[in-house]
């Protein structure tokens, strides 16, 4: 999901509400909705990107999360928030990209609030915030998955 909600479809109306569709319990899914068209639809338009999330003629858009590291705030057995610290890559490249938007690396961290249904685990809540850094004092990374 963190991959999915960091990538080019979430600034593309149709791919995002597809996403949603699958991704989010369904008595959750038109607030999620909502909320992400609301977000998203400024800051589309602010890069540039049609309502299709396509860049300008001669440029890329590029948005991907790799996730890193993940810490689980809680879990009941069918209940589950967990922290998802994540590297991005974010902006525009090509010859028409212009020089406002190029394409940075970051860091970030989704809290995802999810819940096991008959279909597998389903997001209830999602939020998303700057940081830590790597070198960030304190900084808590997550942990790898035990297999």
């Amino acid at each position: 999901m963190a991959t999915a909600f960091g990538s080019e479809q979430m600034f593309s109306t149709t791919a995002r509400h597809q996403l949603l569709q699958v991704t989010v319990e369904p008595d959750q899914r038109s607030k999620l909705i909502q909320d992400t068209d609301t977000q998203y639809g400024p800051f589309t338009k602010q890069l540039g990107l049609d309502t299709e999330g396509r860049p300008p003629a001669g440029a890329t858009f590029v948005s991907r999360t790799m996730p890193a590291g993940t810490t689980i705030r809680s879990y009941t057995g069918s209940t589950a928030d967990v922290d998802v610290w994540c590297a991005s890559l974010f902006g525009l490249t090509g010859a028409n990209a212009g020089k406002q938007i190029p394409v940075k690396e970051g860091w970030l961290t989704m809290t995802m609030s999810l819940h096991w249904t008959s279909d597998g685990w389903k997001l209830t809540a999602y939020t998303q915030k700057d940081g830590p850094q790597p070198t960030d004092q304190g900084a808590e990374f997550g942990t790898a998955p035990q297999l």
